[in-house]
């Protein structure tokens, strides 16, 4: 079995555009992304997936392999399955191999957490694996830009949300944390390759709607997504305010 990393990084982000070409600390976003998840032992091939040539012939320059993308996805799973197809032109790939989608703006990725992923799949059964990390903070635990996920005790997901949940009845919210565990799920995604055909191909569902998770489509159409937990964070870029945070951890660390 081959697992081949595809980071989405299209360029015109709403709320922060080109910021995938954005220089922290010497190094733009995406090379920071790209030299972080090439650690990783699992990985057997990582391409970046674009759709702007200043992003493709940037990636080329540093050294990284690129594919370029359509410009119209509505999303990185969208993104991933046409590079997939493109690298695949020559059938070297199996339906069994695993794609895994890299965030493009997580430039403090733990290679760690790809290897995590990727053990999921010893197991045939599994057909799509993400990562959850336990909530520390009430602010994380309330805000909704940090994703919430509930699973089984077989670590299969029961429902991600933009809300705190389980809604922890008869306490104030400013001690759930402290009676219950909660997760973030990690925004990182693998499929295998015959899954992430299927899924693509799925019309946008009423959760997924309401969320803005797209997720949601998956389970909404009965596809089962594996939970593996991992002690790392999740620290992505989503606005230029975000960049201050990154900086701050990579003077703490040897990034």
């Amino acid at each position: 079995m081959n697992f081949i990393g595809i980071i989405p990084a299209r360029y015109m982000s709403s709320r922060f555009p080109g910021k995938a070409l954005f220089v922290i600390e010497g190094k733009t976003m995406i090379q920071r992304v790209y030299e972080q998840a090439k650690q990783s032992s699992a990985l057997a091939e990582l391409y970046v997936a674009t759709d702007d040539v200043s992003i493709e012939n940037h990636v080329k320059k540093f050294g990284g392999k690129v594919v370029m993308t359509a410009i119209d996805h509505s999303c990185g799973t969208e993104r991933c399955l046409e590079a997939f197809n493109i690298i695949n032109v020559d059938g070297k790939y199996s339906d069994d191999d695993v794609i895994i989608n890299i965030q493009g703006d997580e430039p403090c990725i733990n290679p760690e957490q790809i290897d995590i992923i990727a053990s999921c799949f010893k197991n045939e059964e599994v057909k799509i694996a993400t990562l959850v990390a336990k909530i520390k903070t009430t602010d994380d635990l309330l805000s909704p830009t940090v994703m919430k996920v509930v699973c089984d005790k077989n670590k299969k997901a029961l429902y991600f949300s933009r809300s705190p949940i389980p809604f922890f009845r008869g306490l104030e919210q400013t001690q759930w944390i402290q009676k219950n565990n909660y997760y973030q799920h990690i925004g990182i995604y693998a499929y295998r390759a015959s899954i992430l055909g299927e899924i693509c191909k799925l019309p946008q569902s009423s959760l997924e709607k309401a969320e803005s998770l797209e997720q949601l489509r998956w389970l909404e159409n009965g596809y089962s997504i594996n939970i593996e937990f991992t002690e790392h964070a999740s620290h992505s870029v989503d606005v230029p305010a975000d960049v201050e945070k990154i900086i701050n951890l990579l003077k703490g660390s040897k990034i």
